[in-house]
């Protein structure tokens, strides 16, 4: 499983260029280009077109290498309720809040459905 912190912005194109000067480089790309995998060293930085009310939001997530059923069932042997697995334009996703209440997204991408 890999980290994937993904970050909102009302301006995708400045906000990518500002990753790339830090040292990030462009990866996958969906079509409508409201979504950018920017690969780093350590994980992924995902760029997410949004609303301006969103927009500077940060939400930690996890790109899943498994069946997210898979994942599913070991957060509820830890005892952790985590919601329903979803079908998404991007693959599957499902969503589960940590010990504090932050809600943490695991994601299972196909890119053959979004690039």
């Amino acid at each position: 499983m890999r980290v994937l912190p993904i970050r909102y912005s009302s301006d995708v194109t400045a906000l990518t260029r500002f990753y790339e000067a830090l040292g990030l480089r462009v990866g996958p790309v969906s079509r409508p280009g409201g979504w950018i995998e920017m690969p780093a060293e350590g994980g992924v930085l995902g760029v997410h077109r949004a609303s301006a009310e969103d927009a500077g939001r940060c939400e930690l997530a996890f790109a899943a290498d498994e069946p997210l059923e898979t994942v599913s069932a070991r957060l509820r042997t830890a005892g952790f309720e985590p919601g329903p697995v979803t079908d998404e334009a991007f693959g599957h996703s499902l969503r589960v809040q940590d010990p504090d209440g932050v809600w943490v997204q695991i994601n299972l991408y196909d890119r053959d459905l979004y690039t």
